[in-house]
């Protein structure tokens, strides 16, 4: 749906599929690298040829692929859940301290400690008051950092589950990476923020709150994830352009010698050739590759670390989901009823502040990458592009950011000749392997936990560790107040727009652009049309102006009042038509009383009109900036 603002009382409206690129391959056709023809000699004989059979194609195999499957989880559903009391964020698995750290959007932070069966709740901590931002694990395993929106990072000490520091910053923090090697006598924590698009690295004993360093001169546009390698002993970075860059954490900090020479040689350019994002950067635990997941085209690619070439790519889009249900060659058919209900869970994830969360992962040989889809948790050999294994087929929930133990938990004694020899039960048991696989749940408060464990008893299985919010879910919902306002501040990338709230005259824009803003749902949107002498529209998560939806799912009514369009800086809801109202929203420069009865006012700004011409006299093409213009977040007054 393209919300778009007439210019005269004609009501204009794009197709979605004029963004759509139709010419996806789906997951069953990924990519695959063709094996050589087998060495033939050339004949010199005259005559027809002898027919003979085409020589068949190797199929490439995995060595050792079985032993790989089976220090995976065997049991395709979940065995058990556990809660916080809001929606989860992340989970993280801390290596060689066999740490799960999992945090949720109101702050809290909790340890938990794999045992031989399972995992132990350890301690809980309120870290930040609002959401967590990001979280980063150091590479020993013994630090453990979260970012959050009060302008915080709190280092953690995990052995000791303990907090060590605070860091205060002068804004928001965006991404954080831990960026120093297993052994290193200095802990370093890289810190990138939502305005700028600076690096700062910060001492991890937490000794100084001042930077060690900044680095000012490698990204353009806001870095919005990093990635350490310790093998390479370099880092990734990725800003909001799709602009990737490698640097060394220490030194020069540029480019480290031991990866390619020139960029322009590798594929790093793929996400800007596609205009999209990369929402996620793992490193494999070899080393030797990362993989990334990307918005708005859903595709999951493999990279080689040091060339930094392109070695698989798994589409995920939704058109291409759409297709192979249809024509039946998706992995798992599923009944049209509940394929559309996925599907629309599938669109939710469009939502800015649930993308960060989604991520893509390695088992500990790096040979498979696992991620959530809309079928479930993928597991697919790399080498011969095979799903080996699919978590959670039929379970209620679509698992976003995922956790891997793969470790052998029980009590590691001294093991003599003699016992290895014998036929001893307990021993054996104790050499057993516990593989888990933790994941979140999308609008869920619970993370879910796959094991080997076959006999799952569905009634035992979800754990009640926290006290509900109300046990009437639906009550709750229908007694929570609407959140409303008086006031905002749009703090945009050109300076702040405030505006006056008109709560009494649209109630319900009023509540749906509070209830977005307060969400982070208008976080870093930019303003995608831009009509000099008319106005400037934003609030498309797409940034095309096909985008967006209410905080309710659906469309909702026009609200008209004895509020006219007769002056500039009028704050109004952009649609389609009558009635078709969503996130977009739109503030005029001049007068327009064409729009009245046609668009909801809800607010006007008074002041930073500066800042709104600033904006409206931006160069534009096709009435798009050339040059993106943001929304860093919106304060509700």
């Amino acid at each position: 749906m393209d919300t778009s603002i007439p210019l005269s009382t004609s009501t204009r409206k794009r197709s979605r599929s004029e963004f759509d690129d139709h010419n996806q391959k789906g997951l069953s056709e990924v990519e695959s690298v063709p094996v050589g023809p087998e060495d033939s000699s050339e004949d010199d004989d005259i005559g027809p040829a002898v027919p003979s059979s085409a020589p068949k194609k190797k199929r490439r195999v995995l060595p050792y692929e079985k032993l790989y499957i089976s220090a995976l989880p065997s049991s395709p559903r979940y065995s058990k859940s556990l809660m916080h009391k809001d929606q989860l964020s992340f989970v993280t698995m801390t290596p060689f301290t066999d740490f799960l750290l999992t945090s949720s959007v109101d702050g809290v932070v909790k340890f938990w400690k794999k045992v031989a069966v399972g995992v132990e709740s350890v301690k809980e901590f309120r870290a930040h008051i609002g959401e967590i931002k990001s979280v980063s694990v150091s590479q020993d395993g013994r630090s453990f950092a979260t970012a959050g929106v009060d302008k915080t990072v709190k280092i953690f000490d995990v052995i000791t589950f303990d907090l060590l520091a605070i860091i205060q910053l002068n804004n928001i923090p965006r991404s954080i990476c831990w960026v120093h090697g297993r052994g290193a006598s200095i802990p370093l924590l890289a810190v990138s923020e939502d305005v700028g698009h600076s690096i700062s690295i910060y001492d991890g004993r937490g000794d100084s709150l001042t930077p060690l360093h900044t680095i000012t001169s490698l990204h353009r546009c806001t870095v919005s994830q990093m990635a350490y390698n310790n093998d390479y002993d370099c880092v990734l970075s990725a800003d909001e352009s799709g602009m990737v860059e490698y640097w060394r954490p220490s030194g020069s900090y540029e480019k480290p010698d031991n990866v390619f020479e020139y960029k322009s040689s590798t594929d790093l350019f793929q996400f800007k050739k596609a205009k999209s994002l990369p929402t996620c950067v793992t490193i494999s635990p070899s080393g030797s590759q990362f993989a990334t997941f990307s918005f708005p085209d859903r595709k999951i690619r493999v990279f080689d670390f040091p060339t930094g070439k392109l070695y698989r790519t798994y589409d995920e889009s939704l058109l291409t989901i759409s297709d192979m249900q249809q024509a039946g060659t998706a992995l798992h058919r599923l009944d049209d009823v509940e394929f559309g209900r996925r599907l629309a869970v599938e669109r939710e994830l469009e939502n800015p502040a649930v993308q960060n969360k989604i991520n893509v992962i390695f088992d500990e040989s790096s040979n498979f990458i696992i991620y959530g889809s809309i079928l479930g948790t993928k597991v697919i050999n790399t080498l011969t592009n095979r799903v080996v294994r699919l978590f959670g087929k039929d379970e209620p929930f679509r698992s976003l950011n995922l956790a891997m133990y793969q470790g052998q938990p029980q009590k590691k004694g001294v093991v003599t000749v003699s016992m290895a020899a014998s036929a001893n039960p307990l021993l054996q048991e104790a050499e057993e392997r516990d593989p888990m696989l933790v994941c979140t749940g999308s609008g869920k408060v619970r993370f879910y936990i796959f094991t080997n464990e076959e006999d799952v008893v569905k009634s035992t299985r979800d754990v009640q560790n926290e006290k509900p919010k109300n046990l009437n879910a639906r009550l709750q919902v229908e007694a929570k107040p609407a959140l409303t306002g008086s006031a905002a501040i749009l703090h945009t990338t050109f300076g702040d727009i405030h505006v006056r709230l008109f709560p009494e005259a649209a109630p319900k824009a009023v509540e749906n652009f509070v209830t977005h803003s307060k969400n982070g749902y208008y976080n870093n949107t930019t303003f995608h049309r831009v009509i000099r002498k008319f106005m400037i529209q934003c609030g498309d998560p797409l940034g095309d102006g096909t985008g967006g939806e209410s905080i309710w799912g659906t469309e909702f009514a026009d609200e008209f009042s004895t509020l006219k369009h007769d002056k500039p800086y009028t704050v109004s809801m952009a649609n389609a038509g009558p009635n078709t109202n969503g996130s977009q929203f739109f503030i005029t420069t001049e007068k327009t009383p064409w729009l009245d009865k046609k668009h909801t006012i809800f607010g006007r700004a008074v002041r930073g009109m500066d800042v709104v011409h600033r904006i409206e006299n931006v160069r534009v093409y096709k009435e798009k900036p050339e040059e993106d213009v943001r929304i860093v977040n919106i304060e509700v007054l």
